[in-house]
């Protein structure tokens, strides 16, 4: 490093770590229970976050060491989950694990709850098992998503996906750290496919620009010492299915084929991201924007500038300012267009057409159109668990260990079983009856399209509750709309425990930010299709003010809009916020007749005196529990009682 140049503690750290080693490799030896500050940087190349049980914390002793624990993420492009890795998941997370796996927004597993003993074997299992870990988090290439669909008289699913594998391998680590620190140097211990020969070339050559794309480096050749500023997020869509919430990518890639479905190039967008602080108007949210198609014979090359780009450009000193994101506020698309041009010296050609953009989640059967099924399965809030009333847990392994399907992984957590041959329908669908798990029809909208990060206990930056407290806020969302006669509403309501956006609650209809205990940022405005930023609408309302602060909106919304084809997003986007403000703040509540309200028959109704309904919510809020959890283990004590 030069003296004229700033760089942060962090950017020190990688470059002196050895590519990744250091001090891994001394701190998994050292006898404690958790790792340094410098050792968890390094720890998250490797997939790996360091934890603490955030219920523990509150509870133990003055002195007494805390409950330290690591959460692992798989590297699964395109959210490809072979059956074998599956199975290894399953039993990793109950014998090291806390019995659950969670499935991430970015189409990968993470296993939350091991010990720092057992990291080394259970990342050994994983490797062995046809996965890997390497590359899930870190200033590097995260997991690169694709849409999930196996149609197979859509060819450019397929290519989706196959470029998505190609593209993650071309821009994975080079010098072997991962091997060496948890696989004892043995790379044919890895189970993985050998990555294409088209990649590996790709990797080795040096750019055409006048600034190479390649650093001098042999070990690390795209990223150097010090990898990249900051994470580093990349989609690859097919035109019109936006299931991979292609806008806020760094880089998001669209398959362009010709009339014969053969794969002509990429249209590229550049520049979205999430995350950002609160109170703090230097960190933004934006989406990514469009500047061009390359042809698939240049794809390795343009991907490999972009990287550069950021690479040499980013922020490295400021870590809230490091994101790619930054330059394309600050440069804007011209100027980075020109940049990029030093590194990719082909002018990109103008964007191919593309249809509308549509939010496709793929739940239910579904034909693939070679005579086989694909099954899509719905996981509330990512969590993969076995409950009193439903066993999905079980119902997965049960399926997997029977009929040895692909996986698959959506970026909205939600699961596909691929190729079922008809034959096995039936015996699928008993073994999800049996284990109650609903079908899609079965599934209130709102829960199905909602998400939420996993918040507290497990992350560290989470402000409030996210994971735990977005069912009871649905419940009440639900009691709220079929009261106003809103039944039939689908929204896209997303929370997170703290801004980094995680959950993308910045694209939602409905945003929940953690801004304080109990309280959130409300953003409003985005749309159901995931193609709109939303805007922050209130700073802070506590948890206890929810119906008295969407009632007015909802109001306004069921007497105002358009017709019965605008969403709610659309709605407040096109009234504006002033109006909306201006309409709650003289908005006179309503005694609306839960008679008049109009309630979808699938939907099983209980109706509870205020009192009753009061202390239900209460109770579910301190409980960190679903108002649905509590009523139905009240009412199956009761039951059970009377036998």
């Amino acid at each position: 490093m030069t003296n004229t140049i700033k760089y942060s503690k962090v950017e020190v750290l990688k470059e002196k770590s050895n590519y990744l080693r250091f001090p891994i490799s001394s701190e998994l030896t050292d006898g404690n229970s958790f790792f340094s500050q410098d050792g968890i940087q390094i720890l998250k190349f490797h997939g790996s976050y360091q934890q603490k049980d955030r219920d523990l914390e509150k509870a133990k002793a003055k002195g007494e060491e805390s409950n330290y624990s690591m959460m692992l993420r798989t590297r699964s492009p395109g959210g490809f989950i072979p059956w074998q890795l599956y199975l290894a998941l399953d039993q990793l997370s109950d014998r090291y694990g806390n019995h659950t796996l969670r499935a991430t927004t970015r189409q990968g597993f993470q296993i939350h709850g091991i010990l720092k003993q057992d990291l080394k074997t259970v990342i050994a299992d994983i490797t062995q098992n046809m996965g890997s870990t390497v590359g899930a988090c870190g200033d590097i290439n995260r997991n690169v998503m694709a849409p999930v669909a196996p149609y197979k008289n859509r060819p450019e699913y397929q290519i989706a996906r196959d470029y998505a594998v190609k593209i993650a391998d071309l821009l994975a680590p080079q010098a072997g750290s991962y091997y060496d620190l948890w696989l004892d140097g043995e790379v044919a211990v890895s189970s993985l496919p050998i990555e294409a020969a088209e990649v590996t070339k790709a990797r080795s050559q040096h750019g055409k620009g006048k600034i190479d794309t390649n650093t001098t480096d042999s070990s690390e050749p795209i990223y150097g010492t010090q990898f990249m500023p900051r994470k580093f997020k990349i989609a690859i869509a097919v035109p019109g299915d936006n299931s991979v919430d292609l806008f806020t990518n760094d880089l998001s890639l669209v398959v362009i084929t010709d009339g014969n479905q053969k794969l002509e190039g990429f249209n590229v967008y550049v520049g979205g991201g999430l995350g950002r602080s609160h109170n703090n108007d230097a960190t933004i949210v934006r989406l990514a924007d469009s500047i061009g198609f390359v042809p698939v014979s240049d794809i390795y090359e343009l991907v490999k500038a972009v990287v550069a780009v950021q690479r040499d450009h980013g922020d490295r000193y400021n870590r809230r300012h490091a994101r790619f994101k930054y330059l394309l506020h600050e440069w804007g698309v011209e100027k980075f267009k020109q940049v990029l041009l030093d590194y990719y010296p082909t002018p990109l050609q103008a964007p191919k057409p593309l249809p509308e953009w549509k939010y496709e989640d793929y739940l239910g059967w579904n034909e693939q159109g070679d005579g086989k099924y694909f099954l899509g399965i719905s996981i509330e809030n990512g969590r993969v668990i076995d409950k009193e009333s439903l066993q999905l847990k079980t119902a997965l392994r049960e399926i997997t260990e029977a009929f040895h399907l692909p996986i698959y992984l959506t970026p909205n957590h939600n699961l596909l079983f691929t190729e079922i041959p008809a034959i096995a329908k039936t015996d699928i669908q008993g073994i999800l009856d049996r284990c109650g798990v609903l079908s899609p029809d079965q599934i209130d909208p709102l829960t199905r399209y909602s998400m939420a990060c996993p918040a507290f206990p497990t992350c560290g930056l989470a402000i409030t509750e996210s994971e735990r407290a977005l069912p009871s806020i649905i419940e009440r969302l639900r009691v709220l709309l079929d009261r106003m006669g809103l039944g039939d509403e689908k929204l896209i309501t997303r929370m997170t425990g703290c801004p980094n956006g995680c959950a993308r609650p910045y694209m939602a209809e409905l945003g929940f930010v953690g801004s304080a205990w109990n309280e959130y940022q409300v953003w409003l405005g985005g749309n159901f299709n995931s193609t709109r930023l939303a805007q922050p609408f209130i700073q802070r309302l506590h948890v206890d003010k929810l119906e008295e602060f969407f009632e007015p909106l909802f109001a306004y919304f069921k007497r105002d809009r358009l017709d019965q084809n605008e969403g709610f997003g659309d709605f407040c986007d096109r009234i504006g916020f002033d109006q909306l403000r201006e309409f709650s703040t003289n908005y006179v509540r309503q005694d609306i007749s839960p008679a008049t309200a109009k309630a979808k028959d699938q939907r099983h109704r209980i109706t509870l005196s205020t009192s009753v309904y009061e202390q239900l919510k209460s109770v579910s809020s301190s409980h960190n529990k679903s108002m649905k959890e509590l009523v139905e283990a009240a009412i199956a004590n009761y039951l059970s009682s009377l036998n």
